[in-house]
């Protein structure tokens, strides 16, 4: 059974961290281009990060301040977020999908992406 499950968020002091796993079961994240998105409320899910074969995307928002990474032999996907906002609180979800057709223009998109986590909240406040 295929599964992703998000875990390490939390509430964190604006400037602070966190890393956010994303952990896979039923196959190998290795295979496959991994996202991570989140979502404010009232908005739609929007991407944040992606590692898809040898290449990393982020979006402009986290761009310096965030690190998508691979664990190969626990077969998870990290986030490592530095210098979080409050503009940063959402939840966030991972996503993945084959690595075909996932590109510097298309892997922001929810549609192409067939796995979800259930989603960890992140809250960033003073």
């Amino acid at each position: 059974q295929v599964q992703l499950v998000e875990s390490g968020g939390g509430l964190v002091q604006p400037g602070g961290s966190l890393r956010l796993s994303c952990a896979a079961s039923g196959f190998t994240l290795d295979y496959y281009a991994v996202t991570w998105f989140r979502q404010f409320p009232g908005k739609e899910r929007e991407g944040v990060s992606c590692i898809s074969d040898s290449s990393t995307y982020y979006a402009d928002s986290v761009k310096g301040r965030f690190t998508i990474s691979r664990d190969s032999p626990k077969n998870t996907v990290y986030l490592q977020m530095n210098s979080l906002k409050p503009e940063d609180t959402a939840v966030y979800y991972c996503a993945t999908t084959v690595p075909v057709g996932i590109t510097r223009s298309s892997w922001y998109e929810k549609r192409a992406y067939d796995y979800w986590g259930q989603g960890t909240q992140v809250t960033v406040s003073s």
